[in-house]
């Protein structure tokens, strides 16, 4: 039987063990052998204890009590009024929506017009203006075109240049279209541009400002005969060529052809100067000579020789015979060109030769070409320039198979034409010669006062591949172009 004492007895116990178990741990560990002063060991542990509840305070902000609670901001929104539009704006008038296009390849008046949700009818009507047709059927890459289109409406006007000093700006207005010329004025240049190969011609060209149809008129026009391109020229040579640019506002829009040029490889000059004779500009040497010779020796390009000049057998007949010109062969269809500045003698069907044309170069020289397929667009009596496509390579008359046959005659006397040494071409004479000796000995003397001022460090600057410059002063009494 229990009894009083041992029920508070075990009251007191129970008391005991649910204050031990709801006691922190800091203080029961602490509190463990107390004694009235703490040990080294309770110290240390005091202090990391706290060191960890500060960094968890200072990292995780929701763990520190005095952390400020963040509370939702009320939010008020006001009605501002806009500044009113600009008139122009807001009745949609004239100036205030242009869209400029450029002209990209293969693009065309009504692509364009497409793309920007011009109906045709309306191109139409553009086009029937005096003078738009011809100025915007057949635009170029590049060409800037001007569109007036309001967001509420459709096109109110097109812009154009008519050329370089004027542009044209039609303004549709109901069913009348109001025309409107504003000129802008141009500044034409003649320049000297001067540079080294370097690394490349075509890049040191270019650096310069020149297009490849001007590189192209140096390498294949002016020094074909005189610079292999790809053996002769070394980094160290220089070239130097006068042009005329125009400029409009303050912007380079057009680089007129090689008026002179000149073309240091070593110690050696070579010059080329563009002189217009009987309506025709050619390229001419210091001395009045012409750069281009006066034949072609072999008038058909991308073509392989199959038969010499000479005795052979005759491949149709049979038969050993003397073969007076020389064949190559090449697909039908090719283009044949005449070898030199010529009128044309004879177009049509001459016996074993098939279809073939005669032409006259005048001071006992002569051509023939055979076999052709079709010939080009000249009739007998025509005169014809140097390189003119006269005919295509076809197997008419006694032919074994699609080639040219090609005769050089001097004064009725057939001649081998790879061999044969060609008569060099007329040089000018009279006052055409005075007047081309003035503006050669002007341009040369520019390009040579332009020289001497930018190579004049030249054994100092290693860097040639770098080095290209330009002078635009002008070269009065130049060549024309």
């Amino acid at each position: 039987m229990t009894t009083a004492p041992d029920n508070e007895r075990r009251e007191r116990l129970k008391a005991k063990r649910e204050a031990a178990l709801h006691r922190p741990v800091l203080a029961r560990e602490l509190s463990a052998g107390f004694t009235g002063r703490w040990s080294r060991r309770q110290w240390a542990q005091a202090s990391l204890f706290a060191t960890i509840g500060m960094l968890i305070a200072a990292i995780v902000p929701g763990f520190n009590p005095q952390a400020p609670v963040t509370t939702q901001t009320p939010r008020h929104s006001m009605a501002l009024t806009l500044p009113p539009l600009p008139m122009s704006r807001l009745r949609g008038q004239h100036g205030d929506s242009w869209q400029i296009v450029r002209v990209s390849r293969g693009q065309t008046l009504g692509k364009i017009f497409e793309e920007h949700g011009v109906p045709a009818t309306t191109m139409h009507r553009l086009l029937e203006h005096p003078g738009v047709k011809q100025a915007l059927t057949r635009l170029k890459p590049g060409t800037e075109l001007g569109l007036d289109l309001p967001v509420n409406g459709g096109l109110r006007a097109l812009r154009f240049d008519r050329d370089d000093s004027h542009r044209v700006e039609l303004t549709l207005v109901g069913n009348d279209i109001r025309e409107t010329v504003i000129e802008r004025p141009t500044e034409t240049r003649t320049v000297v541009l001067s540079g080294e190969v370097g690394r490349s011609l075509y890049r040191s060209a270019r650096k310069l400002g020149l297009d490849g149809k001007h590189i192209s008129t140096l390498t294949d026009e002016i020094f074909k005969y005189d610079i292999d391109f790809n053996e002769d020229v070394g980094a160290k040579d220089r070239f130097s060529v006068v042009v005329e640019q125009t400029w409009r506002e303050g912007e380079l829009i057009r680089t007129g052809p090689v008026l002179a040029a000149t073309f240091t490889t070593g110690d050696k000059l070579h010059s080329g100067f563009r002189f217009e004779r009987n309506g025709k500009a050619e390229y001419f040497t210091a001395d009045g000579r012409s750069l281009r010779k006066s034949f072609i020796r072999m008038p058909i390009p991308y073509a392989r020789l199959t038969s010499g000049f000479g005795t052979r057998r005759h491949p149709v007949l049979g038969t050993s015979r003397m073969h007076k010109g020389v064949d190559y062969a090449a697909g039908t269809g090719t283009p044949i060109m005449a070898a030199g500045d010529a009128r044309v003698a004879f177009v049509g069907w001459k016996g074993g030769y098939g279809r073939a044309v005669i032409l006259d170069h005048g001071r006992g020289y002569t051509t023939l070409y055979g076999h052709m397929s079709k010939f080009g667009n000249y009739k007998a009596g025509q005169r014809i320039s140097q390189g003119a496509v006269i005919g295509y390579v076809g197997s008419s008359g006694m032919s074994t198979g699609p080639h040219l046959h090609y005769e050089f005659r001097v004064n009725g006397v057939h001649r081998n034409p790879l061999s044969i040494t060609m008569p060099p071409p007329e040089p000018l004479s009279g006052a055409a010669l005075a007047q081309f000796r003035t503006q050669t000995r002007t341009a040369l003397d520019r390009i040579r006062e332009v020289e001497n001022i930018i190579y004049a460090d030249v054994d100092g600057d290693d860097d040639s591949s770098s080095r290209v410059a330009k002078k635009a002063a002008p070269v009065k009494g130049g060549p024309k172009a």
